[in-house]
């Protein structure tokens, strides 16, 4: 998944707002398509880069609420619409649900939908259904979210099967993994070390007139998202936009490898799943100039164009290979590694709230065939680990599937492998304290899992 905070500005640049109708018919046309199986990253990359930001702020927030909105729907309506009108009737219903909330007036928010329907000729002739639904809405609301708090979907905002598998995994904290999932995500930043300081660019951040506050070593998290181009020294690579437990991977990989002084062999790493490149760039700004040769394995040869797009913009250098981690005869040259990083494929439970639509495209059969997946990772790297290396598995779930259930099956079936200290499963924040990042006082962080795995 993508560490910029999805619904940041990201790299749009600033541009006039188009009506509040218009962008009410962009979030739901991009609802309807998540809905049908599209990821959120794909629909609303479909949208023209200048309504993008805006439409995506929108879409970002129904996606938060869309268990609440159905529920209402279901209690406005006998009968389930045809796709986009339901969707433009969610679409409303999950930003005006909420007064304290809502981007804008619940009324304004009603009136624009129904010019939304009006105005386009697949929802025009439902105009009037969604316009008594949300009048209705309006006169009731109070009685509407009172009976739909009984429903944990619309309570909670998750998948059903989703919430009592929190409950299972994590009996004390699920609530609290499940307000924090419904949270807007912060914009985070790594400091690139090679180039800086978090102290340091902490002052630049000051002098240009921008907000943050430390985040473990090198991290530092923005008062509030902007623009990239509005970040000193970002073109020149001076830092990049990482999560704060996404920064902990080098760092606890790499931690007593590194050469203790100058002419001993580079170290032999592998970033196995590598896209978007930010943790082979953070291995490569830790190590130094020569002390370690990377190499970045990612089977999606479009994604893998993104960590070349990430090592030029650092200036970094490592050899990026398309192919299939789990198979190593197609792409090993038979010289074993000091260090592996596995960023296994998971369900990506932990980072909701940065991807809110990712709950409502999961099925729960997912988590089991993902962890096979992760699983079948396992067994085809762990022999390439020299004696005395290490592996780092890792994944942004908080399923337990996917991280201490997985690491106890591995550990049983490899005795060969010693678990190090490691963080285990980091519970996703919204402010307060970052579990497991250093001298970080206060700050958000997404759901990790971390096992460090050394070879006896």
């Amino acid at each position: 998944m993508s560490e910029l905070p999805s619904d940041s500005p990201g790299n749009a640049a600033p541009s006039l707002q188009p009506p509040l109708w218009r962008q009410l018919q962009l979030t739901a046309g991009a609802l309807a398509s998540i809905r049908a199986g599209t990821s959120g990253s794909v629909a609303f990359e479909a949208v023209e880069p200048a309504l993008r930001p805006g439409v995506q702020a929108l879409g970002f927030q129904v996606l938060r609420w869309l268990g609440r909105a159905e529920a209402l729907r279901r209690h406005l309506a006998k009968r389930t619409p045809p796709p986009l009108p339901d969707a433009l009737l969610c679409t409303a219903l999950g930003l005006a649900w909420d007064p304290e909330r809502a981007p804008y007036e619940p009324f304004t928010l009603v009136d624009q939908a129904v010019e939304a329907a009006k105005r386009n000729p697949a929802t025009r002739a439902q105009a009037s259904f969604i316009n008594a639904c949300l009048r209705r809405f309006l006169r009731e609301r109070d009685e509407l979210v009172a009976i739909t708090d009984q429903e944990p979907v619309a309570q909670w905002n998750h998948p059903r099967w989703w919430i009592e598998k929190l409950k299972r995994d994590h009996p004390r904290d699920w609530q609290r993994i499940l307000n924090a999932d419904n949270a807007q995500a912060p914009m985070t930043l790594r400091i690139n070390a090679l180039k800086s300081t978090a102290a340091a660019y902490l002052s630049e951040l000051g002098a240009a007139g921008l907000a943050a506050t430390r985040v473990g070593a090198s991290g530092l998290q923005l008062g509030r998202a902007r623009p990239v181009q509005q970040l000193p020294g970002f073109a020149d690579g001076a830092c990049s936009v990482q999560d704060a437990a996404a920064q902990m991977a080098a760092p606890l990989l790499l931690e007593g490898l590194l050469p203790a002084k100058p002419g001993v062999a580079p170290l032999r790493v592998l970033d196995a799943c590598a896209a978007p490149g930010g943790k082979t760039a953070h291995l490569l700004e830790l190590a130094g100039p020569g002390a370690a040769e990377v190499i970045a394995l990612e089977v999606d040869p479009v994604r893998s164009r993104r960590i070349d797009e990430t090592l030029a913009r650092l200036g970094l250098q490592a050899k990026v290979v398309v192919a299939d981690a789990a198979r190593p005869a197609d792409w090993w040259d038979g010289t074993p590694f000091d260090a592996i990083l596995l960023d296994a494929p998971c369900t990506a439970s932990g980072i909701v709230r940065r991807h809110p639509d990712v709950r409502w495209l999961r099925r729960e059969s997912d988590t089991a065939q993902l962890a096979g997946q992760q699983a079948a990772l396992l067994a085809a790297l762990w022999p390439l680990v020299r004696p005395g290396g290490r592996l780092l598995y890792c994944t942004c779930s908080v399923f337990r599937e996917e991280g201490s259930q997985q690491i106890d099956a591995f550990l049983a079936h490899n005795t060969d492998a010693r678990l190090q200290p490691s963080p285990g499963h980091l519970l996703p924040q919204s402010g307060g304290n970052v579990r497991g990042v250093p001298d970080n006082p206060s700050g958000d962080h997404d759901g990790f899992f971390y096992a460090l795995l050394e070879k006896r």
